[in-house]
């Protein structure tokens, strides 16, 4: 619009306004764009006053102002876009050389609608922050600031009004808040912020009136709401545009795959209809109004429907499939666990336990079984237990949700440790000492606490692994009441343990297993190496939240092996000097754990995950991968790419296995190359919640999870399997390039 047409414009808003002034006795909205210099100073209804952030501030320092304007009760002023009718409040400051202020950061507003017309703008009391930045050569002592404020104050009758307030900052070596630091901090963290947590749809419902048409607006938070963050009110206010007009009136709607969707009437005054619009959405979040800043394409119609998911997997459809169905897939899926990587080195020692009670009573054997399968169904309980306290708190929830918390994988890591030590002899623990932990012997021992601790082991060592069935059954329980979950953890626990307790209910089976011997001790020793190499594997795991400093969690887990020699050596099967063998293991114990764990590592200073996907190392000549973000996956569909996205974790053995075994292998990586697809990850290593809501969008209770997405927009995305193989992959990529 030219300079011509904006002021023809504004005279014609100016007009309109006064002429409602008088026709509706007054109004609040009159006076639009009028020129305040003619006027006089303060009105008695709005009183203003300039604070300080700081009292004392050093040269380079960046400090806030705040515009301290207070109504009297019924009166109000306006926004920066005051709406139909109106005027911004306006400051012009008067700084000293070397101090220069920013734009004006408005606090949220309000609707103040009349029965034909809206305006944003404040009752009460606003504060408008301006931050001042300060030159780095200015010299000590007191400066003058002052500014020149106008507004617009209406209640039955508009009354402009202006005046100069003016205040003293002094400059110094160090900076000290003002009293009314807390005053300007508060008002801030009401000013809305361009964030990320939104992804922001908009589009033109069809209409025949060819300058009016009706705005939809729609988003979905990317990160989810959790379960007790209801959203409740949703509105947009505009930023102020000659060009058109975005009406007050709001009226809700449903589009599938958002968290809401509004309809806004739309009124274009010059020119093209606009492709993109900026401003501010107002979001009432449980029992709080925040606001956040957007800027967002329009679309000539509206997107597809959600798309529905096609599936490679034996879980698909799953939610329609009955109760009981599911409870067998849960069931299934804890029978597989047997057979993952994660749980092998506790079913040797589970078999080594048949082998040693073989010769007993069958009677004896029964209840051994029983006494596992007590301990699987205790932890799977407990883990049960977690997973509704979490959800009732609103927060996300997954399967191997405690992998991400690196103190569980601190604790875990040595307490294998312990476990491996014990099976190579290095020490031996009676149930009646007081000194070290019992559970690296109870993991060998026989009898009901070897029994129980050994069904506790199985279950910590097998929730970061995915079976196949496991996932669907999970990712429906999950979205679904406590005892439906405790039910369906209570099935995969009986599925675990079921082998177990066959195993001894019939102790004919007992004679294929090999006779008791000296190879007993031999195999034992030999099981230390699995849980050695599943020390490595959490201490891999802890890197991706300690990094370079994980080496201290290395060098404790070795202060803790000395500690175990010690106790072996000289305190248990030692003669001379056990007194002093044992204070040098708790020499050992508390010092390594106040250097090793608390200075240097800082073990319990755990920083919460990022909200987004995350990252992956790129394997030189490997496939190019790209953090995963549900914008990032769109982006490349509307470039027409079809796209990859895989949902992996440093602690998922069944992920790893996959990238190496079916994803980052030569076929695979040609396949992306020429049919020019998109590679995205989504790291779940520390749990962050977006992954957690994407993963329960697709009915999954973790990781691993593999999509494909189609060129076509239309087509719906391929979940693949939770175990891989080649061939799946490849059909899956030919599939969505057509």
């Amino acid at each position: 619009m030219s300079p011509e047409k904006v002021e023809i414009t504004q005279r014609i808003r100016t007009i309109i306004a006064a002429c409602l002034c008088l026709v509706l006795g007054g109004s609040r909205f009159a006076m639009a764009q009028t020129d305040l210099s003619s006027f006089g100073d303060a009105s008695p209804h709005t009183k203003a006053t300039v604070i300080l952030s700081s009292d004392m501030a050093k040269p380079g320092d960046t400090i806030l102002a705040g515009v301290d304007l207070k109504m009297d009760a019924g009166w109000h002023i306006y926004w920066k876009n005051p709406g139909s009718a109106g005027i911004p409040t306006e400051i012009k400051w008067h700084l000293p050389a070397g101090i220069s202020a920013g734009e004006i950061q408005w606090p949220l507003p309000k609707k103040i609608p009349p029965v034909d017309l809206t305006a944003y703008g404040f009752e009460d009391e606003v504060v408008l922050i301006v931050p001042l930045t300060l030159a780095s050569n200015l010299p000590s002592g007191p400066l003058d600031l002052s500014a020149d404020l106008s507004w617009l104050e209406c209640k039955e009758q508009c009354v402009p009004g202006k005046t100069s307030v003016k205040t003293t900052l002094n400059i110094g070596s160090e900076t000290k808040p003002s009293s009314s630091a807390q005053v300007i901090q508060t008002w801030a963290g009401k000013v809305p912020k361009k964030v990320s947590d939104w992804t922001v749809s908009a589009w033109w419902e069809p209409t025949t009136n060819a300058d009016e048409r009706t705005l939809i607006i729609a988003g979905r938070h990317l990160s989810g709401l959790g379960s007790n963050a209801t959203l409740g009110k949703v509105d947009f206010y505009p930023d102020a545009n000659d060009h058109y007009e975005i009406d007050g009136a709001i009226e809700k709607s449903q589009v599938p795959n958002f968290d809401f969707a509004i309809r806004k009437p739309f009124k274009k005054l010059d020119g093209d209809w606009p492709t993109n619009i900026t401003g501010t959405l107002a979001l009432e979040i449980g029992n709080a109004m925040g606001g956040t800043d957007v800027s967002f394409p329009v679309a000539a119609s509206a997107p597809p429907a959600e798309m529905s998911v096609s599936s490679e997997t034996d879980g698909s459809d799953f939610g329609s499939k009955p109760l009981w169905l599911k409870l067998v897939y849960a069931f299934i899926g804890g029978l597989i666990l047997n057979i993952m990587p994660c749980v092998l080195p506790v079913i040797a020692l589970k078999i080594l336990g048949f082998v040693s009670e073989a010769r007993s009573s069958p009677g004896h054997v029964r209840v051994l079984g029983g006494i596992y399968a007590a301990g699987v169904l205790f932890s799977f309980a407990a883990l049960a237990t977690i997973v509704i306290a979490i959800k009732a708190a609103g927060h996300q929830i997954s399967w191997g949700m405690q992998f991400g918390n690196p103190v569980f994988i601190v604790c875990l890591a040595t307490l294998v440790t312990l476990i491996a030590l014990n099976l190579f002899g290095i020490f031996e623990v009676n149930l009646g000492s007081r000194v070290m932990d019992s559970a690296g012997e109870l993991a060998s021992k026989r009898g009901a606490p070897g029994a129980f601790f050994n069904g506790v082991l199985a279950t910590a060592l097998g929730t970061p692994c995915t079976a196949p069935f496991l996932g669907a059954a999970l990712g429906f329980a999950f979205v679904q009441s406590a005892p439906v979950i405790l039910l369906f953890f209570l099935t995969v626990g009986l599925g675990l343990a079921s082998p177990y307790v066959i195993l001894s209910w019939n102790p004919a089976w007992l004679k294929f297993l090999p006779k008791p011997g000296i190879w007993m001790e031999k195999f034992k020793i030999a099981m230390g190496f699995p849980m050695l190499a599943t020390v490595v594997w959490l201490v891999n795991i802890a890197v991706s939240s300690y990094g370079r400093h994980t080496l201290w969690l290395g060098i404790f887990l070795v202060i803790i092996a000395a500690a175990a020699w010690v106790f072996g050596e000289f305190f248990q099967r030692g003669r001379k000097h056990v007194n002093l063998a044992l204070a040098a293991v708790l020499i050992l114990v508390v010092g390594g754990y106040a250097y090793a764990l608390e200075e240097e590592l800082q073990w319990r200073k755990v920083q919460p995950p990022e909200a987004g996907g995350g990252t992956s190392e790129n394997i030189p000549g490997g496939i190019l991968w790209q953090p995963w973000s549900p914008k990032a996956v769109a982006d490349a569909r509307a470039a027409g790419h079809p796209v990859l996205v895989d949902f992996t974790a440093t602690w998922c053995f069944t992920c790893q296995v996959n990238k190496k075994t079916s994803i980052e292998i030569p076929a695979v990586r040609s396949k992306l190359s020429s049919l020019n697809f998109v590679a995205l990850v989504g790291d779940n290593t520390l749990v962050p919640d977006s992954i957690i809501k994407e993963l329960a969008r697709f009915k999954r209770a973790g990781v691993p999870l593999v999509l494909v997405y189609p060129k076509d927009l239309e087509k719906s995305p391929i979940v693949l399997p939770e175990v891989l193989t080649p061939g799946i992959v490849l059909n899956a990529l030919e599939k969505a390039a057509k």
